[in-house]
């Protein structure tokens, strides 16, 4: 028996991927899912899909081009979210900062470096205005591990997921001081080179099985009830998410949307050229829209 090994955040988007993996559609095959949730983010499934230590990711489209320019052996083999995310901008309840406004040190806690919570500091820098030369980062793993590290006294703020961390923030753990969304399309599916040459055509199998699922999901009356009681989310929450998001359900993807992600990506500082399609995307497996 053969193992495939998938990962992506311990979050509601992934609902669609662990009802797949429930299900071991593979298994007659010879072939058993492994999903593992990976709480420190984007950054370090990057670092797993380079260590070979899983086959497929669930990543952040920003992190994943900055980590491919820097030699990350994978491929893009589809959009696993193709709305935006919105980020929370979170820092310590006992702040007496309450708006974004009155930040005037830009100080940032982010999961590890090239994570999402890294990049999206700049595309919030950009915004506000502040020098992206300026910005300061504590490398704090994960949720967790900025809340263990949030003080009073400095107003160091964390990105994350609005309705992840909103828990926190009723209970009075964090303050969300603002939000900011991504400005392309969010979750791309990853897989390493060495797993699409080792499972071919089972790797796509796999992802056109959770675009049915995500098909499915979307108009189906109970899934933001299973959402809210898989996830310990409140149900009006999550419908709410679920009326912003859009979980991709065919294997395509939009040209222009891609280029001008990445020239945006360019002027930010994110990646240093716009990447060819051609050199991250699995292209006979996808179609490529204008």
């Amino acid at each position: 028996m053969k193992t495939l090994r998938i990962t992506g955040v311990p979050e509601h988007f992934n609902f669609p991927w662990k009802k797949v993996v429930a299900n071991q559609p593979f298994e007659k095959e010879g072939i058993r899912l492994q999903w593992t949730d990976e709480s420190r983010g984007s950054g370090q499934m990057n670092k797993d899909l380079r260590e070979d230590k899983c086959d497929i990711a669930l990543v952040l489209t920003e992190s994943f081009l900055k980590d491919f320019e820097a030699g990350n052996p994978s491929k893009m083999i589809g959009l696993h979210v193709k709305s935006p995310l919105t980020w929370g901008i979170h820092i310590s309840a006992g702040s007496t900062v309450d708006s974004l406004e009155e930040i005037t040190e830009p100080n940032f806690l982010i999961s590890r470096i090239g994570s999402g919570s890294q990049l999206m500091s700049y595309v919030l820098a950009k915004r506000e205005g502040w020098d992206a030369d300026m910005l300061q980062f504590k490398i704090v793993n994960n949720l967790t591990g900025a809340l263990a590290e949030m003080t009073p006294e400095k107003p160091e703020m964390f990105l994350w997921e609005k309705y992840t961390t909103k828990p926190w923030v009723e209970s009075k753990q964090m303050k969300r001081i603002g939000e900011v969304p991504s400005p392309w399309p969010c979750f791309a599916i990853i897989a390493t080179n060495k797993a699409i040459a080792k499972f071919g055509d089972l790797i796509f199998k796999l992802r056109d099985l959770v675009y049915s699922e995500s098909k499915s999901l979307q108009t189906n009356s109970s899934t933001i009830a299973d959402i809210a009681i898989n996830y310990a989310l409140d149900v009006n929450d999550v419908k709410e998410w679920f009326a912003q998001t859009s979980w991709a359900t065919e294997p395509e993807l939009s040209r222009s949307q891609l280029n001008q992600a990445m020239k945006m990506m360019k002027e930010l500082g994110i990646i240093s050229e716009v990447v060819q399609l051609e050199d991250f995307l699995t292209r006979e497996k996808l179609l490529i829209m204008a």
